[in-house]
């Protein structure tokens, strides 16, 4: 009988052995069940041809046709990564509407001997938990941002307060993004729907008894686009302001964004954008540092004309909140310790 979950944490705390997402390879990169692996019933290709025939053909064609590319490949995974499992395995099975892919897939791991059931409604039920949990419940969290300029080692701090037992969330770090014009990363940023899968689950495994510290963000990281719910909380929350000299700053991003240094093309393509922002001559400038290898000028010319102004600006339109401020003279590994440790006090009186 299918399982119901009304609940992202009873959804979470499933207790099956495995859970098993049949849906094609495209659908499962988009997004998924955190921890879930991928065996499709259908191919992409496959996917694509039964729903052809569904809408040239016949609906009883297309289930015909279905049927046997479905049996043909869970007996592919029945001999391949499913072979090794013993007559205990409990696997919990879904596709996208709870339907046909994954009941007759579960079917057959039942008739082995598998203890296997299905996700009533599938992804879609999934899907409408974790929308609820951040379009439309308000985060129960007690949110703390940290804020401060572009460079002073936000999320470098974030990762070392975690290890001082902080509660965090690095945006960024679901995000695959460094949250600024240069942030980009080598392999691109996840689906909306699946950062949001990665913050829900984030936020599930916290205490919101616990103060939760998250850097500082607009309501975009690269292309993801903030929840509302979670927009909300950080919109209101107060903030811990970390604060560092300038050149500290830019020995800090030479070092943040050394795989950038390395392809000055991909940097000067990033700057562009800037030329409307800034003028022509502002750009050409930082251009003749990128071309002399000068990155550290280059960080600090950034930061001077164009991230801090920004960031000062900000602070003049937003009514914000200040629990304190946090000076880092350096933002090497020890002056980051340091910071950390001075981050860490102060948010545990809170």
């Amino acid at each position: 009988m299918p399982q119901t979950f009304d609940t992202l944490a009873s959804l979470m705390a499933h207790g099956f052995d495995t859970v098993i997402d049949v849906r094609s390879p495209a659908e499962f990169a988009e997004d998924h069940i955190p921890g879930a692996i991928n065996l499709p019933a259908l191919s992409n290709d496959q996917r694509a041809e039964v729903g052809t025939i569904y809408k040239q053909v016949s609906a009883f064609d297309a289930r015909k046709v279905g049927a046997a590319l479905v049996a043909r490949n869970v007996a592919g995974h029945v001999e391949g990564p499913l072979a090794e499992y013993d007559g205990a395995w409990r696997p919990l099975v879904y596709c996208w509407r709870g339907g046909q892919r994954s009941g007759s897939f579960a079917s057959i791991l039942q008739q082995i001997g598998w203890r296997a059931d299905t996700i009533k409604g599938g992804y879609q039920t999934y899907r409408r938990l974790v929308h609820d949990a951040m379009y439309i419940d308000p985060v129960p969290h007690r949110l703390v941002l940290l804020d401060g300029y572009t460079g002073t080692a936000k999320t470098a701090l974030l990762h070392l307060l975690a290890e001082r037992g902080v509660q965090v969330i690095d945006l960024e770090g679901l995000a695959a993004h460094r949250g600024s014009l240069l942030g980009g990363l080598a392999d691109g940023q996840p689906a909306q729907k699946g950062f949001e899968s990665q913050l829900a689950q984030a936020l599930a495994g916290l205490d919101p008894t616990k103060v939760t510290v998250v850097e500082a963000e607009s309501s975009k990281v690269g292309q993801i686009v903030l929840p509302k719910q979670i927009w909300a909380s950080m919109s209101a929350a107060p903030r811990i302001e970390v604060k560092a000299p300038l050149a500290a700053r830019a020995a800090f991003l030479r070092e943040a964004y050394a795989d950038i240094i390395a392809n000055p093309a991909v940097l000067r393509k990033r700057l562009q954008p800037l030329r409307n922002l800034r003028g022509h001559a502002v750009v050409d400038g930082w251009e003749t540092l990128l071309q002399a290898g000068d990155f550290t000028a280059l960080a600090t010319g950034l930061m001077a004309e164009h991230y801090d102004a920004a960031y000062d600006r900000s602070r003049k339109v937003n009514d914000r909140t200040w629990l304190g401020e946090v000076h880092a003279e350096t933002l090497d590994a020890a002056g980051r310790a340091r910071a950390a440790d001075d981050l860490a006090r102060l948010i545990n009186t809170l």
